[in-house]
């Protein structure tokens, strides 16, 4: 019990750790104070039944019995409360596939037959992936439906991916200073750069041409904060900065950009009381930050260890892995499955699969040859690794370049 904060001492120390505002009261300190009352109520009362019930008290546990039904009925059928997610279907494909893949639970033939069919009916005649069947191929949607057919990992699901039309559908996304948009006439920001430099790198697209000027593009997104913004001169945001740092690694260019600012900025969005992340400077903690921060410091563990880094840990990535793992396990699971932004929210696909991920980072520490398993409470807790770069298995990942890898690259024609 005492690698959980709320359990190290009888004057529970880690309300030493709440937030401060020296007696200057604002909109975003008042939230902030709110938000952290709200999560104390769940860090009492675990810290109250372990030791009143001392020998006898269950290990906290990631309710897995629980949070499969619900991502299992989500891939069959959605109440009525999803329709505003009609444009987002593929996605939904994705955060469930990933979420049951991290659960160790497997699909069946039949399963995946249906899924391949329907996301290869959300594929574009001109390339790419739209959100549904009939909509406009969009770089996010495009990234999900490639993600989903590599979990599902057979030639079935493979095949679906239509990869010249695909090279044709990034090169038409592509602007001339390597920045890409996210659909015909859409925005252009980092989010985009991502999506594109991922399914190329899992499809065995990638070429010269479709991202020269990239890198450089993205590095001018990095703010004077140390994170990355959606565009240059825009706020560090922590889904931007995973995004900008992912792609300058499936580019081969992680050091063009200033780690160690990136390093200073990213351990810092970590709560002190709350243990998970916060997306900005002086915003909220929420556990989809979970992954799209802490996904973020294996990336930069990684550039660092390639400096060899005397300082770096062999065992630990660098951030508070115990506190963000007590965040998710007491305070964002849902009492009848699913997993949530934090105390008082309502739960979703979304933020099951992206708390899940950072609970999987949090759990497993890989630094080249060296892997190190830090699970906290139960040890059924334990998730499988899911790959920092691309946010779907290793496994996964290995498979489809293997599949991918054979077939030509495609050109311009």
């Amino acid at each position: 019990m005492e690698r959980f904060r709320c359990c190290h001492s009888h004057d529970f120390a880690i309300e030493k750790e709440r937030f401060k505002d020296d007696g200057i009261e604002t909109h975003s300190s008042e939230e902030q104070k709110n938000v952290e009352e709200s999560i104390s109520h769940y860090f009492k009362y675990f810290q109250a039944r372990s030791r009143a019930e001392k020998e006898s008290f269950d290990l906290p546990t990631l309710k897995k019995d629980q949070h499969l039904p619900f991502l299992r009925k989500g891939l069959q059928h959605l109440s009525n409360s999803y329709e505003c997610l009609d444009a987002s279907r593929s996605w939904l494909c994705y955060w469930i596939l990933h979420s049951l893949e991290l659960l160790d639970e497997n699909v069946s033939n039949d399963e995946i037959t249906m899924i391949s069919q329907f996301l290869g009916r959300c594929q574009c005649p001109k390339g790419g992936f739209g959100g549904g069947p009939g909509q406009y191929a969009h770089l996010a949607t495009t990234y999900a439906a490639v993600n989903a057919l590599c979990i599902l990992g057979t030639e079935e699901a493979f095949k679906v991916i239509d990869r010249e039309k695909l090279y044709s559908f990034l090169m038409r996304m592509r602007n001339e200073d390597g920045s890409f948009r996210m659909h015909e006439g859409g925005e252009v920001d980092v989010r985009g750069a991502y999506c594109a430099a991922s399914v190329a790198r899992l499809t065995n697209i990638v070429t010269l041409e479709l991202f020269d000027g990239t890198p450089e593009w993205i590095t001018s997104c990095q703010t004077y904060e140390g994170g990355f913004g959606g565009y240059p001169g825009l706020e560090a945001h922590g889904g931007y900065s995973f995004c900008g740092l992912a792609a300058l690694v499936i580019l081969g260019h992680g050091k063009l950009c200033n780690v160690e600012k990136l390093l200073r900025w990213t351990v810092n969005r970590q709560m002190r009381y709350e243990g998970g992340f916060q997306g900005r400077t002086n915003k909220l903690v929420d556990g989809c930050y979970s992954f799209w921060q802490g996904g973020a410091l294996p990336l930069i563990h990684m550039i660092l260890a390639q400096e060899h880094n005397e300082n770096l840990s062999s065992e630990r990535w660098m951030f508070d892995q115990e506190a963000l793992q007590e965040y998710l396990l007491l305070c964002c699971q849902y009492a009848g499955g699913g997993m949530i932004d934090k105390p008082g929210k309502a739960r979703d696909y979304y933020h099951t699969c992206y708390c899940l991920s950072g609970l999987a980072v949090a759990q497993h520490f890989a630094g080249g040859k060296i892997a190190h398993l830090n699970v906290l409470g139960d040890p059924q807790n334990e998730l499988k690794p899911t790959h920092p770069v691309f946010n779907i298995g290793i496994e996964a990942v290995t498979h489809a370049s293997l599949y991918f890898e054979k077939l030509p690259v495609p050109t311009s024609s």
